[in-house]
């Protein structure tokens, strides 16, 4: 059982700390549980108690009616809003209690909702990876368990797989070839596979070679394939990896070729390297670089 402090719970929530002990005084939202030296924290339930006040306070619902429900009244009201609801915010902070709970069947049922009110690629841009990043955020403090992490990124890697193996594979003299891959060490593949999607959409070519790829067998893949473009995804968070050395050493292995990359990483990452080099901040980069091909 995960244990919160009260800046945590306003960190997840977006409540402010000073609320919380009022709702708490108040309405009895909460009892906290306090250590042998009377320190207050809060536990897994309590957590996911805040994030459906929030939630429901943010659609207007009075704190003093929401204090009134009963934990089922509680959840069925959220996910009354949750159903009604077109707010990517409101997705969000439903799927963080998807998440927590393991609840596979409601986290699937707001993606589909979503890809079918509003398409996979702004499903993925404006629900999934803001959702990610917060994981992300929650995953670091170790306030998620790896478990949850894996549990979401594989629901939604099967998605976009799915997505994928719907666009029809018609042959396109004018399509340019593309080899993909993650450096070796690197296993997060989501963006990875939304770059697969998205030229597969427009039309082209893709060699993917996937997760962690040792740099000789793309040497040797490289050799044996005629390919036009290389596109790299990476976080950069293996320990010792230099991306920008990884990049330039592609470079000068692949003089002809046009290396594409995108990383999360926030270092000093030059946004070109040499000119055979195109650094795509994000996905939307991604789709005008493909638009251009077109």
């Amino acid at each position: 059982m995960a244990v919160y402090s009260i800046k945590e719970l306003e960190k997840f929530s977006g409540i402010k700390a000073h609320t919380i002990r009022i709702w708490e005084k108040r309405y009895n939202l909460f009892e906290p549980h306090r250590t042998n030296t009377n320190i207050r924290y809060y536990t897994d339930n309590d957590l996911k108690k805040i994030l459906n006040v929030a939630l429901l306070n943010r659609h207007g619902i009075k704190i003093s009616s929401i204090a009134k429900l009963s934990n089922l009244e509680l959840k069925e009201e959220i996910i009354r809003v949750s159903a009604s609801s077109d707010s990517s915010d409101t997705s969000i902070d439903s799927m963080v209690l998807s998440m927590i709970d393991l609840d596979e069947y409601r986290l699937e049922a707001m993606i589909d909702k979503s890809i079918s009110k509003i398409g996979l690629t702004a499903t993925v841009t404006d629900v999934l990876y803001p959702f990610l990043e917060k994981v992300g955020i929650l995953w670091q403090s170790g306030d998620v368990y790896p478990a949850q992490e894996h549990f979401v990124s594989y629901l939604i890697r099967q998605k976009i797989i799915a997505a994928t193996d719907r666009i029809a594979n018609t042959f396109n003299p004018q399509g340019k070839k593309f080899l993909l891959l993650l450096p070796e060490g690197e296993w997060h593949e989501i963006t990875l596979l939304f770059s697969q999607y998205l030229i597969r959409e427009a039309n082209h070519e893709v060699f993917y070679l996937g997760q962690s790829v040792p740099y000789s067998d793309v040497l040797a893949i490289g050799a044996a394939k005629r390919f036009d473009y290389i596109l790299v995804s990476s976080s950069n968070m293996q320990a010792g990896f230099d991306l920008t050395r990884y990049l330039e050493d592609l470079g000068v292995a692949f003089p002809d070729k046009k290396i594409l990359y995108c990383s999360s990483y926030k270092g000093e990452l030059p946004e070109e390297i040499s000119p055979n080099h195109v650094y795509l901040r994000n996905l939307e980069d991604l789709s005008a670089f493909l638009q251009k091909l077109s």
